[in-house]
């Protein structure tokens, strides 16, 4: 796979410039939603998961529904759902979706966030009980006869799926979380690691420190980076549109809530974001830091922000440190969706396949 683009999906319009308003669920908008990313090219779209929001399986399965042939990203969080029960749900997803799902596995980076779903595991339990999760999610998609398993969180005996996933061996995994131990059940599990949108030299040293730790059981992992395009026509137009949604974010979260989080984030991705903030506003030419140190980077908040081959440039340069896909959306959810489609994609895709032909064409050459 050259490249691969996955946005993402909510019920109900709204991000940090459109506070919800209206019932949790607008059906309606999450038709639209799903099938505006498929008509842009986009090939998956990330369910998220949140402690106070729709049950992400059954959005996922009116998704699928909706769609042809956009792939799903259904984020997951361990020790909620058995996960005996979990690979089962997950195969009959994949299945009614003729081969289309993925799961985002999320450990979970926050005690509080995690409470209010009645799970008080600390931080590195959480990501040893991900390993186990994990590995009976593996074991029991491809097992051909029951399975035991005696573990630290979980047991059973004799459990057995007659569901089985269209995708072989198993649907792809896709990981995240940057503290030691995450790095190191990624590169025991993932298929594909996800970075939030950091500057190119600490991507650069967290793809080497993944790919690290799963050369230590003779794996490679594929690398996703998650950022918030800004775009418009030109340079100057494109930063303006910044500055308006920085100064929309203000006027809604009000100046008292600016800057520095009165508590650091226990998150580690979250402390790199406001490390990189720290840094400077503007990083890299056009990595801009301003939302995640106004909102405590909590979560995808780092930008691009220019024309849309400029950013399509800086999405090229990740792309040389290996990264293969890229989560994009925007702070317009739905109509950012839409220009994606029209602007971005396509001058990514057909630069990387013009790039990998010339490569071809070399090495044929070499020959």
């Amino acid at each position: 796979m050259s490249v691969e683009f996955i946005g993402m999906i909510g019920t109900q319009a709204a991000s940090e410039i459109h506070p919800p308003k209206g019932p949790a669920i607008d059906i309606d908008y999450v038709r639209a939603f799903c099938q505006a990313h498929e008509q842009a090219d986009f090939d998956r779209i990330l369910i998220g998961y949140f402690s106070n929001a729709a049950d992400g399986f059954v959005v996922a399965s009116y998704a699928a529904f909706v769609t042809q042939r956009l792939g799903l990203m259904l984020a997951h969080r361990p020790g909620f759902v058995a996960p005996t029960l979990a690979a089962r749900k997950l195969a009959t997803l994949d299945q009614f979706s003729h081969g289309r799902l993925a799961v985002h596995i999320i450990s979970g980076g926050d005690d509080a966030d995690q409470g209010k779903d009645g799970d008080f595991v600390g931080h590195d339990d959480r990501y040893a009980r991900t390993d186990e999760y994990v590995g009976i999610l593996r074991s029991i998609w491809t097992a051909d006869k029951p399975v035991d398993h005696e573990g630290r969180f979980y047991r059973f005996r004799h459990s057995y799926s007659d569901v089985k996933c269209v995708q072989r061996p198993h649907i792809p995994i896709y990981f995240g979380g940057s503290s030691d131990a995450a790095i190191a059940i990624a590169g025991k599990h993932a298929d594909v690691y996800a970075l939030w949108g950091e500057p190119l030299a600490e991507a650069a040293k967290t793809i080497g420190r993944v790919r690290a730790s799963a050369a230590r059981y003779g794996r490679t992992v594929r690398f996703s980076l998650s950022t918030r395009p800004i775009l418009a026509a030109t340079e100057e137009a494109a930063w303006a549109r910044a500055k308006r949604i920085i100064e929309r974010i203000r006027e809604i979260r009000g100046e008292a809530m600016l800057g520095a989080p009165k508590k650091t984030p226990q998150n580690i991705g979250s402390q790199r974001l406001l490390a990189a903030a720290a840094e400077g506003e503007v990083l890299d030419k056009r990595l801009w830091t301003a939302v995640a140190a106004a909102t405590g980077a909590r979560g995808n908040t780092t930008a691009l922000v220019g024309t849309p081959e400029q950013v399509a440039e800086s999405m090229l340069a990740y792309h040389e440190l290996g990264v293969t896909t890229f989560l994009i959306r925007g702070f317009d959810p739905l109509e950012d969706a839409i220009d994606y489609g029209r602007e971005l994609i396509p001058i990514v895709r057909r630069e990387i396949a013009r790039r990998e032909a010339r490569g071809t064409a070399e090495q044929r050459a070499a020959q």
